[in-house]
């Protein structure tokens, strides 16, 4: 199974925290374990002009704001930018199934603030990852749905809704989910 460029979407018995009513894009997904990134949980406190100034990079009128998000508990000083396939930077951009890249360099963030960079993007600090096996054994636990990955979900603002849209996509209603898995 490969589930790389599908979204996780948790179920309403997701036993952490952490993840509760999170959508992740599964970034890469091997015999070697999955990374992901959280595309529901933004950093309210954290904007991306602070981000900028803290990291030196100019900004200029014709630049844009993107969202910055929790991508997971992973690594949160580290940035990941997930973005649409109309920017890409050399031996920096790593191809995610389904019409997306991520880079984790400054390059990325510096095209952005030129207007130069991606048409659609968003900040991740941290990453979710899962071991050998760890992400099969979740699913099988009923603690996520996979689906496809629309950009325009992707990518939406309305972070807050990304969770039900993307169930309501699936032609599930979240209000008939419940938090507890059977087995027949």
């Amino acid at each position: 199974m490969d589930l790389s460029g599908k979204l996780l979407v948790a179920m309403p018995g997701m036993g952490d925290p952490r993840f509760e009513r999170s959508v992740i894009l599964i970034c890469a997904h091997s015999d070697e374990g999955a990374m992901g990134l959280v595309v529901n949980k933004p950093v309210p406190e954290l904007s991306f002009g602070s981000l900028l100034d803290q990291l030196n990079i100019p900004r200029v009128p014709e630049g844009r704001d993107i969202r910055v998000h929790l991508g997971g508990p992973v690594e949160r000083g580290r940035g990941f930018v997930l973005h649409s396939r109309d920017w890409w930077a050399d031996k920096a951009t790593m191809d995610v199934p389904g019409g997306f890249g991520m880079t984790a360099t400054l390059d990325v963030l510096a095209a952005i603030a030129r207007g130069d960079g991606p048409q659609s993007a968003l900040l991740a600090l941290g990453y979710s990852g899962w071991g050998p096996g760890q992400l099969e054994a979740e699913i099988g636990r009923n603690d996520w749905l996979t689906a496809d990955a629309p950009a325009d979900l992707v990518f939406s603002s309305d972070d807050g809704g990304k969770w039900s849209t993307a169930l309501r996509r699936m032609g599930i209603d979240p209000l008939t989910l419940s938090s507890t898995a059977g087995r027949a």
